[in-house]
């Protein structure tokens, strides 16, 4: 029998200009919008969705776990202060690899035309910070090597290179229980 868990919900978030609001199957409606563009896809994968594919996505993961409990799946969608726009979304894959300890596999995605203003990296930290106040130990996440955008946000959470590759990405992770705050660099 499978061990399962009883895994956080997403709260809604507030960073300096964007809000992260708890993953719903209506977001399908705008984020079509800034997923489709095939320049995103080339670090993220696969083409842009539809929106019926969107929904059926967003369902499975608004759930907050795996079907079998033993993961934890967190999902935000990052919405810009001034004009209310969203601008793309930010995620955590919970699990624990030992009793006493969770760890959190991130990921961010903002949209082609909202990039390089800044939007993913606050989203990821206010992410990561909202984790490690509810105990989340270590974070990783997968990079292309060619993304320096996204090494830039690992980066700034305290993630290294582990110059472990896997299906095109490197593995980025942070010691475990490592001190983060935002701003501030491992």
């Amino acid at each position: 029998m499978s061990e399962t868990y009883p895994w956080p919900a997403p709260a809604p978030l507030r960073g300096a200009r964007v809000q992260l609001e708890p993953l719903t199957v209506a977001h399908s409606r705008e984020a079509v919008d800034f997923l489709d563009d095939v320049r995103l896809h080339r670090w993220i994968g696969g083409s842009p969705p539809t929106e019926e594919e969107l929904q059926r996505r967003y369902r499975r993961q608004a759930v907050g776990r795996s079907p079998d409990g033993r993961q934890g799946w967190l999902n935000w969608m990052l919405r810009r202060h001034t004009d209310g726009r969203l601008v793309g979304t930010v995620q955590a894959t919970l699990h624990r690899p030992g009793p006493d300890r969770v760890e959190a596999e991130l990921a961010w995605v903002v949209g082609h035309a909202f990039q390089g203003a800044g939007y993913g990296k606050e989203g990821a930290a206010t992410m990561a910070l909202w984790l490690r106040e509810r105990g989340v130990s270590r974070f990783v996440a997968h990079v292309h090597p060619e993304h320096r955008a996204s090494a830039g946000i690992a980066r700034s959470l305290g993630m290294e290179p582990s110059g472990e590759v896997h299906d095109f990405e490197e593995l980025w992770t942070t010691a475990p229980d490592a001190e983060w705050r935002p701003g501030r660099r491992m």
